[in-house]
């Protein structure tokens, strides 16, 4: 089964019990009345649609029940319209910078997949020619630099890390005079899992944002912020408060073979999901 296969199977039971819930509603009565309008509503903020991509649905439905009456009326294709005209068209890309090495930071909370997805990312630009170089700047979770080091080890991407405890800047100013030196096409900056809550965490990152722009200024090119797609719509809140410390360019969005929160949470054209 390949990896598609597998995310659409994956996200087959959270889709059928919301499409169930949207057909008994409308399948109910042959109008479409104020009160059913608000259980519609309820039902899709509960499927985790959020509450914008909510009001635009059942806006939509609205109209188009006005317009040629429930005969024919489809509400599951018109949340489907709303939700791919959100989405946006634009092609996802790493960006460049103006004189490799183009430093991409990977940042996020505990537990998202930050590590797998800069490895990821490393396969993604061997494959296409380029070089990369990662960078172990999680010097704090148990074995984080021997699980980077040994996705290195299978991609044949050099790893830059430093002792556990170390300060995880002076590892990114070390990694970036690697890259450098090799003439590396990206560096993929792995950084430690921080709850946006804590202050002193956040003012960590941005430390290491600071020290690396010093090194090389303009960098880090690309900041992703990776969500845990089983967060849903709180993971709004994650990206407004990384956002504030260090500004994002971009979003990836794990773990969505095991749930369809993230696919109907981001009307973004800068994500990438990564299972």
């Amino acid at each position: 089964m390949g990896f598609f296969d597998r995310l659409k199977a994956g996200l087959q039971k959270s889709h059928a019990r919301l499409v169930h819930e949207i057909q008994r509603i409308v399948t109910r009565s042959p109008r479409l009345t104020a009160a059913s309008l608000e259980e519609l509503e309820a039902v899709l903020i509960a499927g985790d649609l959020g509450h914008a991509l909510t009001g635009q649905v059942v806006a939509a439905v609205k109209r188009a029940y006005e317009t040629q009456g429930s005969g024919g009326l489809d509400v599951v294709e018109i949340a489907r319209r709303e939700v791919a005209r959100s989405l946006g068209t634009v092609a996802a890309t790493l960006g460049r910078a103006p004189q490799p090495p183009t430093v991409v930071s990977v940042v996020g909370v505990n537990g998202t997949g930050k590590t797998t997805t800069c490895a990821k990312l490393a396969r993604r630009v061997t494959a296409a020619g380029e070089s990369a170089v990662l960078a172990a700047c999680d010097t704090f979770r148990a074995a984080a630099i021997e699980q980077l080091k040994l996705w290195g080890q299978r991609l044949d991407v050099p790893v830059i890390a430093g002792a556990y405890h170390a300060d995880p800047a002076a590892v990114a100013h070390d990694a970036i005079s690697a890259a450098q030196s090799r003439h590396a096409h990206y560096l993929f900056v792995d950084t430690a899992g921080r709850l946006h809550t804590k202050n002193n965490l956040m003012q960590e990152l941005q430390k290491v944002h600071r020290v690396m722009d010093r090194k090389l200024p303009g960098a880090p090119h690309e900041t992703l912020l990776v969500l845990d797609a089983t967060t849903g719509m709180n993971a709004l809140n994650q990206a407004r408060e990384f956002h504030k410390a260090v500004p994002l360019t971009g979003l990836v969005v794990t773990k969505l073979d095991g749930t369809s929160k993230g696919a109907w949470s981001w009307p973004s054209s800068r994500s990438w999901p990564c299972r």
